[in-house]
């Protein structure tokens, strides 16, 4: 193997190891409301949540606000709520 064809190989080998690991990289953003959050991971949320998930380049309209917050749980008005 030429030391061309080696860099072609590791340069194919890098590229699919970062494409993997981008398909594995999940986020969305959840919504209770006009409060939304980033969510890293996709969680079954609870029926009395009520929260609406979006893919993570989905756009908020103006009357959106983003609470942050770590942790698996949902917003409920003023309260972080965990489960």
């Amino acid at each position: 193997m030429t030391s061309l064809n080696k860099a072609f190989f590791v340069a194919a080998l890098g590229a699919g190891v970062l494409g993997l690991s981008a398909v594995n990289a999940s986020a969305a953003v959840v919504c209770t409301g006009n409060t939304c959050w980033h969510a890293t991971e996709k969680y079954d949320y609870p029926p009395e949540a009520s929260v609406t998930i979006h893919e993570d380049t989905w756009k908020p309209g103006p009357s959106i606000t983003f609470r942050e917050h770590t942790g698996r749980g949902y917003w409920h008005g003023e309260t972080w709520k965990e489960w």
